[in-house]
């Protein structure tokens, strides 16, 4: 297959999909700065963070409990109508956030509005494998997708610090409103495939156990768990407290942050692009272990005199080593999985991980509070550092995707052997090993 054939982005449907996420990725963004200035207008330094890390992990609640109910609320209805619903459903939540002026407003809203934006991502991520089916396609398109949200990270607050030399900080709600339009604009123009009438799928629950059944008898998943877990903690606090220290050390909240979070985004994207080198000198356990051992190490840095250009630099680099953690996390997923249950393992991964936020965010807010900016990260980072090293435990370093293992309990002409030749009495064969119903368990498998 030619370069061209296997580039998602030479696919006109998946342009016009990635464009609605660009945009989508963009009004979240804006919204997210939005919230945070809003933290800080009603809260002051003294609070700031504690609001903030709570209406983050009410974002966290509206992910864990609402995402993995989405295809299954929205099977059999038009993707296209569903996703255009969600946008105009966002756009009208985002209208009366800008007159919120207590937690509890703007926290409700922003349930509603998280609970609405969890729907889209699944709805999304089930469009894409039928839009690209040849799975090498696929699998660069999961590339692209990270690459929306490192230039959501960049663009977002330069956006914003634009955004509010024009106007006050309470009306950028209103700007992020307007992003929405965008996104419904490219879906409108999206031809969306079409889905098998007589398509199956698995009970909810089912889909949900298996995945998570996968998560737990798979050593590099339990990993993957534990580096995402472990660099939620250090970088929790950035995304948190990065506006209170704008506001308590660099003197101005609603100018420096956004600045702040661009340098921080600018990280990211230079993470994105060497990631793929990185992990083809090494492999995705060493880059993601690397990453986030190094925000860590970042993060004890706090307690130098940075300066203001020290700021800048020291988040670009938390930018950079959260990339290093982040983006190979679906490679390790895709290799992990037959094709039938990647959608169940992707869904428990969605869950497990923002359960992981769920308990960073409103910790690096409370933890700020308690101790003072700078120890709470360093306690972080300490904390960062022990379930990493759990995570190298978890993960073995020799780890192929060929394995070895018999299957005694099946016939000479079953399906899978026939499939894969098997020699000697107890059908010993090697081929990619994943759990599934032939394969429930890790143990008794070898390196081919």
């Amino acid at each position: 297959m030619t370069a061209a054939r296997l580039s998602p982005i030479a696919n006109p449907t998946f342009r016009r999909l990635f464009a609605a996420q660009l945009c989508s990725l963009l009004a979240i963004g804006l919204m997210t700065v939005a919230m945070s200035l809003a933290a800080y207008r009603i809260g002051g330094a003294a609070a700031a963070g504690q609001i903030l890390g709570f209406l983050l992990a009410v974002k966290m609640v509206a992910y864990v409990g609402v995402a993995p109910l989405a295809e299954a609320l929205f099977a059999g209805r038009s993707r296209k109508r569903v996703m255009i619903a969600l946008d105009l459903g966002r756009m009208v939540l985002l209208l009366p956030m800008a007159f919120a002026t207590q937690t509890w407003q703007i926290a409700a809203l922003a349930l509603l509005f998280f609970a609405v934006s969890a729907g889209f991502t699944p709805l999304f991520q089930s469009v894409i494998p039928d839009v690209l089916p040849e799975e090498r396609a696929y699998s660069r398109a999961l590339v692209w997708s990270r690459i929306a949200y490192t230039l959501e990270s960049v663009f977002s607050p330069v956006i914003a610090a634009m955004v509010l030399q024009l106007i006050v900080a309470e009306f950028l709600f209103w700007v992020a409103a307007l992003a929405f339009l965008g996104s419904i604009a490219a879906l409108l123009v999206t031809r969306f495939p079409a889905e098998a009438a007589d398509r199956r799928r698995r009970p909810f629950m089912t889909r949900v156990l298996n995945g998570l059944r996968i998560y737990h008898n798979t050593p590099r998943l339990r990993g993957l768990f534990l580096l995402n877990f472990a660099l939620s903690l250090s970088m929790a606090w950035v995304l948190v407290n990065s506006v209170v220290l704008a506001g308590a050390v660099l003197g101005d909240a609603e100018r420096h942050y956004p600045i702040l979070m661009a340098f921080y985004g600018l990280g990211a994207a230079a993470g994105a692009v060497v990631v793929p080198r990185l992990v083809e000198a090494r492999d995705e356990r060493l880059v993601m272990a690397g990453g986030a051992l190094m925000h860590a190490g970042l993060g004890l840095a706090i307690l130098l005199p940075l300066g203001y250009i020290g700021h800048m630099v020291l988040w670009i680099g938390f930018g950079l080593a959260a990339s290093l953690v982040l983006t190979p996390g679906g490679l390790v997923i895709s290799r992990s999985a037959a094709t039938a249950d990647r959608p169940a393992v992707f869904a428990a991964q969605f869950s497990l991980s923002h359960a992981g936020w769920l308990v960073a965010y409103p910790l690096a807010g409370q933890l700020a509070a308690w101790v003072g900016l700078e120890p709470a990260l360093v306690a972080l980072s300490v904390l960062t550092v022990g379930i990493a090293a759990l995570a190298l435990r978890a993960w073995p370093a020799e780890d192929p995707l060929q394995r070895e293992h018999e299957h005694p309990e099946l016939s000479d002409d079953h399906p899978h052997l026939r499939e894969t030749p098997a020699r000697g009495p107890h059908n010993r064969h090697a081929h990619p090993f994943h759990i599934d119903d032939l394969h429930p368990a890790w143990s008794g498998s070898r390196p081919a």
